[in-house]
Formats: C-alpha cells, sequence, structure tokens
C-alpha cells in the first residue's frame, strides 16, 4: 500500500493493477494468433507490433506501482514518485519510434508498389483463404482490449495516472486498428494491392499521433512544467484553480505547481510579511485532487514599494 495515497485511490489502484494482469495475459495470447495469421500482409503486421507494443504499458505501470510506494533515501530524499514520470516517457518514446518506422515501411511499401499476395492453408482436409483467419484474428485482437479499455478508463481519471491512462485509451481504440486490418485484407481480395500499405499505414499513423502526443506532456512533465491534462498537453485547470483561489483569498500571493508522477507540489510565493496556513493551499484544491498535493513550500519575496512609501 502507498502510504501516500487515500484507501479509495489505493483500492482503485489494486483494481487498476488487477487489469493489468489481464491485459498482459490476453494480449499474449493476441500476439500468438496474430503471429501465425500475419502472412505477408503490411496491415497485419502493422497491427501485430501494435498489439506487441501494447505490452509496455501495463508493464510499465506495474513497475512504476512498485516503485512508487518506496519510502525515500538519502540519495532520493523527495521519493520515488517520479519512477512514473519516467515510464510514461519510455512508453512514449517506444511508440513514437515504432510508428515513424511503421509509417516508413507502408509508404516504402507503396512506392515500391509491394503487391502482397495471399493463398490458401489447408485446415482439416480443407483449402482455406488464408484472408478470413486473419480477418478471424483481427477481430479476437480487438475485444478483449477494448473491454479492458473502456474498463481501465475511469480509474486512471480517478487515479491520476498517465500511463494507464494512455493504455486504457490505446485498449478502447483498437477497433480502429481491427477495421483498418480489415479494410486492408478485403481490398487485396478484390485486387486493391495499395489496400494493405494504405491500412498499414493508418495504423501506423495513428500509433506515431499518440506516442507524439504522450512525448510532449512526459517531456513537459520532466521539466517541471505545469501540470498536464490526461488526454492532452494542455494545462491541467487545478493550476488555475489555485492561483485564483489564492489571489481572491490572499492578495499578493502566488503559486508555481509541478507534478511529479500522479502527484503535484506547490511552491506558493508570499509577499513580505504575508502569512499562510500549511493546509490553507489545500483548501483551494478540489475534493477530488486534494490527494494528490503532497507538499506545500513557501517562498517570501519583496514586494516594490508604492509610490507614496517612496516619496515619503
Amino acid at each position: 500500500m502507498n502510504p501516500d495515497v487515500p484507501d479509495e485511490i489505493d483500492r482503485k489502484l489494486r483494481r487498476a493493477a488487477k487489469l493489468e494482469w489481464w491485459s498482459i495475459f490476453w494480449l499474449l495470447t493476441i500476439i500468438a494468433v496474430m503471429y501465425f495469421a500475419m502472412g505477408s500482409s503490411q496491415a497485419m503486421k502493422s497491427a501485430w507490433i501494435e498489439d506487441s507494443l501494447s505490452l509496455f504499458p501495463p508493464v510499465l505501470f506495474l513497475l512504476a506501482r512498485k516503485f512508487e510506494a518506496k519510502p525515500a533515501t538519502d540519495k532520493y530524499p523527495f521519493g520515488f514518485h517520479r519512477v512514473g514520470s519516467l515510464a510514461f516517457l519510455l512508453a512514449a518514446g517506444v511508440l513514437t519510434a515504432m510508428g515513424g518506422f511503421l509509417l516508413y515501411e507502408a509508404a516504402r511499401a507503396l512506392v515500391m508498389q509491394d503487391h502482397p499476395t495471399i493463398g490458401n492453408v489447408t485446415i482439416f482436409g480443407w483449402d482455406v483463404w488464408l484472408g478470413w483467419l486473419m480477418v478471424a484474428a483481427l477481430v479476437y485482437s480487438v475485444i478483449p482490449p477494448v473491454i479492458l479499455g473502456h474498463m481501465k478508463k475511469p480509474l486512471a481519471q480517478a487515479t491520476s495516472d498517465k500511463i494507464l491512462y494512455t493504455d486504457a485509451d490505446m485498449n478502447a481504440a483498437d477497433w480502429k486498428t481491427g477495421l483498418a486490418g480489415i479494410a486492408g485484407i478485403i481490398g487485396i481480395s478484390f485486387g486493391f494491392w495499395w489496400a494493405d500499405a494504405v491500412a498499414a499505414g493508418l495504423i501506423s499513423f495513428d500509433i506515431l499521433r499518440d506516442g507524439l502526443r504522450n512525448l510532449r506532456i512526459a517531456v513537459a512533465e520532466l521539466l517541471d512544467g505545469a501540470p498536464r491534462e490526461l488526454a492532452s498537453a494542455d494545462i491541467h485547470p487545478i493550476v488555475e484553480r489555485l492561483s485564483t483561489g489564492l489571489q481572491q483569498r490572499f492578495p499578493g500571493h502566488d503559486v508555481q505547481v509541478r507534478e511529479t508522477g500522479r502527484f503535484l507540489r506547490a511552491n506558493v510565493i508570499s509577499p513580505k510579511g504575508g502569512e499562510l496556513q500549511d493546509n490553507e493551499a489545500s483548501r483551494l484544491v478540489s475534493d477530488d485532487h486534494a490527494w494528490r498535493l503532497v507538499a506545500v513550500g513557501r517562498q517570501m519575496r519583496e514586494l516594490p514599494e508604492r509610490e507614496g512609501e517612496e516619496r515619503g
């Protein structure tokens, strides 16, 4: 159990961990099925690689959850909250790299006019077109992730976990990969050789877009940028809420907020002589996010003298 999170959040994290273990199990079966049905299809290859990459977020989530609860040490006096940030950066980097590579491969197949062929296989004495097995594999590859993704997303939002949210978002959108792959296979059957490469390009573009978006958020977090939304690089509303609340209740005060994993650290800047109790800043945060604010530092600053005082 992580001592920095309330019991309700810890229960949701434990449930999320169970879902991630189930994700790993189903993904391993999907990867095996897709591998044996892949053939020479570029779209199937891209879908198979995407399914393989989908193992990274659940594995990184489980590792980050294990390490972020470790107590602070002399070498790491602020604890290990940023393990989640580091894991998020690694996942985003892998997605970006593979998305770019697969997009290049799809573009190369179009330029070189590679004509994929899908032959027949013999099953129990019957000749079966391999394309039907590919379609069945693609349908199977999207059902478990889509269901698990929709179960993970509310848990990710409640626990402010970017790795879990990225995983849930990828899972919930897996039907797009399946649909694109099926379109490519059917296109080949009608003689449209380019349909396979186009479908592979659509899948790889989706991977690359997710990777670049997550990479942008991860870099901002590691550079002590303002907290970002789970689903975008926009600044989290908690920053505006905290800043506005301080200005209204304590004129002259300012606040700097940074994110460390799922947690927030605030540095309150007070004018000379200004006083602010340790728990005042926490009261300005909504109940849903109050647990995230684990540390509030205070800093004094000199305010410029008023014009009347300067003349006096």
